[in-house]
């Protein structure tokens, strides 16, 4: 691959000469995605550690996969329980490749940068923990001790303890993220920011306020039973693939399914089961009976026009609303003012279309709306998801089979992370009992988020930064003043399992300590241990390794976060962190007395499958000051940019998950051998006066000035006019940081005011 100097995006661009577009697909899955599965597997590891590990994956005695959320069944599981994003993620786990200390001393900082994503994920399995000392531009070899010592001394070192960031990905098990945060506290600090901040954070403040649980309120056996499902603001065909088996069963039950999206997504027109003999033979069930195009940031506006519609028709469930409900007075005057012709601009959508997908949900009774980034990452995504729950509590559509809530979470155990108390602002109940298990005054004072903590970094406020796992670079906005904030700290440690960019942009010393996958035997003391995870319908169950780890100097996440514990806290702490390394039964136990709805957990995760956290919510019982759940009347809001330029959503291609480049493609929207591309209307290309694969950099607008990321190649594609799309890490360049939602703090990337101009370098 060739490679450009770059100073904007901080990784090389690529050779576009060799980027294929095609049609996009009319269905996802299918005999294509089996191939691709067993390419990535067999190319990336040998035939006997493929099989070993396949039929493990998402097993009840076997581990859970690190890539998305979606829930297994409860029930009967296939021997290859697992989807083609499950396949990649796994290879890229028990790949054969290795990143040894001699991968170090042959490489330098400059020579692994002019890499791009992909090479550094293919280059394979760290093996050894290594440093960055000051001055030099290798990592070199280091001893777990020393390590530990290093880090430990620079914790001792701060002026307080919140010049420390914690930042959590959501691939963490319940037994680190648990250890994680008991240390950051233990250290005096809850600056404790994670994934969450950047994706779901506006679903649970939102849902939070509105029904008083920040989590889904639906089962998969929910799903099947669902009379409608609006699926909004989501792409599953590329982004948890597994839920297109649901979504399949679902219709053939007689549901009705709605897409919601600005682009046509194969995943949401057709599933091509590939286990059946059908699917197999590319034969596909059709799954969105409509699909509305709706603008960017236009969901808010649907909503509530489907709302005004069921309320002037009258088809509400007016029982619920006076037995559970607050506000909807306030809010049916509102609806009863609000103009269709400010619904249909701010939408993009007809009126008609509103009416027809309102009068739908209301004959079929039972609806479940899912959603993911489409509808967080905007400036008013609280306010859209309020609207999207006001839907649901007009037709008593929640607390009922068939139909409720459903925030589809994107890495595996991120909702997980979130209820062992990875966040920075947890409420006294959790520090309360946190005190009383382990003896000591937890601090009070809200954390940082991530918004804040890469502010604070760059203010030269936070000395050390730990991130256990992630690739925080490139999933945080603003990528370039996120490198700067990075490089003012002393230290940097990054808990992983693979090298990425967040390695070559570092503090003024660096730790990558390498840790186990999940599909590796974990083995302390001679005895296996398990870890949990938590799905996105709030299901906790087990992982337990199988394969025999990629190095013996391999630790376990847990293991590495109570080493750093014991390290810096000395004697001075009141956790038995060597203890709980080596057993993580002890850790449940203390979870169990800590964490709520979690007792007898030891006993409860040995149940093949796991179970089910209590909801409330399901219940009808709703955990807010009012004790009802509420309508919300804000103000009908849609992101507008100036006349000439375009609203730009960042989004993922086929062959990547979150921040991982497996490979170049996107089979579903016909892009081949390339991701510097960016997606527009035809018709708007035609305006600009720019040919399809025309070279255009592309600038954003924000308060503090412009950001470009240059050389990106011009696909026309269906959308709405006046809308654009590209990749990210590649495009996370141009999201300012000071461009967060309201209430929950979540960077608007899919909000973003660009303008589009031929390229000054073609």
């Amino acid at each position: 691959m060739s490679v450009f100097p770059d100073p904007t995006a901080l990784t090389p661009l690529e050779d576009t000469e060799s980027l294929r577009t095609g049609e996009p697909s009319k269905s996802a899955a299918g005999v294509t995605a089996v191939l691709s599965s067993f390419r990535h597997l067999l190319t990336r590891t040998g035939p006997v550690r493929t099989v070993e590990g396949m039929l493990k994956l998402n097993q009840k005695d076997g581990f859970d996969c690190p890539s998305c959320a979606w829930p297994d069944p409860d029930g009967h599981r296939s021997a290859f329980e697992f989807c083609e994003n499950g396949a990649k993620a796994l290879a890229s786990e028990i790949t054969s490749a290795r990143v040894a200390p001699a991968f170090f001393a042959a490489h330098s900082i400059a020579a692994l940068g002019a890499m791009s994503d992909m090479e550094l994920d293919k280059a394979g399995r760290l093996t050894h923990p290594v440093v960055l000392r000051p001055g030099l531009d290798h990592y070199e070899a280091i001893s777990w001790e020393e390590a530990f010592a290093l880090a430990a001394a620079e914790w001792q070192d701060m002026p307080t303890p919140d010049h420390a960031v914690f930042y959590t990905s959501g691939r963490a098990s319940n037994e680190a993220a648990f250890l994680f945060q008991l240390f950051a506290r233990q250290l005096g600090t809850n600056n404790l920011p994670d994934c969450s901040n950047m994706c779901h954070e506006s679903s649970g403040a939102a849902m939070k306020d509105s029904v008083g649980v920040g989590k889904g309120t639906v089962t998969l056996e929910d799903i099947y039973e669902s009379g409608m499902i609006l699926l909004m603001g989501q792409n599953p065909g590329t982004n948890h693939p597994r839920m297109l088996s649901a979504l399949q069963t679902a219709v053939r039950n007689g549901s009705h399914l709605v897409a919601v999206n600005p682009l046509r997504e194969a995943g949401l027109l057709g599933f091509a089961h590939p286990q059946e003999v059908g699917g197999a033979l590319g034969h596909f069930t059709a799954l969105a009976s409509d699909y509305l195009t709706v603008r960017l940031n236009g969901d808010m506006a649907l909503m509530r026009g489907m709302a005004k519609t069921l309320v002037e028709d009258g088809t509400i469930d007016r029982d619920f609303i006076h037995a559970h409900t607050t506000g909807f007075e306030e809010y049916t005057a509102l609806l009863k003012n609000q103009d269709w012709e400010e619904l249909e601009t701010l939408s993009g959508l007809k009126r008609e279309d509103m009416q027809r997908t309102a009068r739908e949900a209301a004959k079929r009774k039972k609806l479940i709306t899912c959603w993911a980034m489409g509808l967080t990452q905007h400036r008013n995504a609280v306010d859209t998801i309020r609207e999207v729950v006001n839907v649901h509590l007009l037709l008593g559509a929640i607390g009922k089979p068939g139909a409720g809530l459903c925030p589809v979470r994107g890495h595996s155990n991120v909702q997980g992370d979130r209820t062992m108390g990875i966040f920075e602002k947890m409420p006294e109940s959790f520090h309360d009992a946190l005190d009383k298990e382990f003896k000591f005054q937890s601090p009070r004072p809200h954390g940082m988020d991530t918004v804040a903590a890469i502010q604070a970094m760059h203010e030269g406020k936070v000395r050390v930064f730990c991130a256990l796992g992630g690739n925080f670079l490139q999933a945080a906005p603003d990528t370039d003043f996120t490198a700067e904030a990075l490089r003012a700290c002393r230290l940097t440690i990054h808990i992983c399992t693979k090298l990425n960019r967040s390695h070559l942009v570092t503090g003024r010393t660096a730790l990558i300590l390498p840790c186990l996958g999940r599909s590796e035997e974990d083995l302390r003391g001679g005895v296996p241990q398990s870890v949990t995870v938590e799905n996105s319908m709030s299901i906790v169950h087990a992982s337990r390794g199988r394969l025999t780890p990629a190095s013996p100097w391999l630790l376990s996440e847990t293991a590495i976060v109570a080493g750093l514990a014991a390290a810096a806290l000395g004697e001075k702490t009141t956790v038995p962190w060597g203890e709980f390394a080596n057993n993580y039964d002890l850790i449940r136990d203390s979870v169990s007395r800590v964490v709520p709805h979690f007792e007898n957990f030891n006993e409860r995760i040995r149940h093949p499958g796991g179970f089910h956290l209590y909801s409330p919510a399901r219940r009808r019982i709703w955990d807010t000051p009012s004790g009802r759940a509420g309508f919300s009347s804000a103000k009908l809001s849609a992101f507008t940019t100036v006349p000439g330029r375009f609203v730009l959503q960042t989004l993922r291609s086929h062959d990547q998950f979150n921040t991982t480049v497996y490979g170049l493609n996107d089979r579903y929207r016909g892009i081949g051998h390339g991701r510097r591309v960016v997606f527009v209307n035809p018709q708007d290309l035609k305006n600009l006066g720019i040919k399809p694969m025309q070279p255009v950099d592309l600038t954003s607008h924000w308060s503090d000035g412009t950001r470009v990321a240059p050389r990106f190649l011009a696909v026309p594609y269906e959308m709405p006019s006046g809308n654009c799309a590209a990749y990210f890490p590649e495009a996370n360049v141009l999201v300012p940081l000071g461009s967060t939602a309201e209430i929950s703090g979540t960077p608007t990337s899919k909000s973003i005011e660009v303008s589009i101009t031929p390229s000054a370098n073609p």
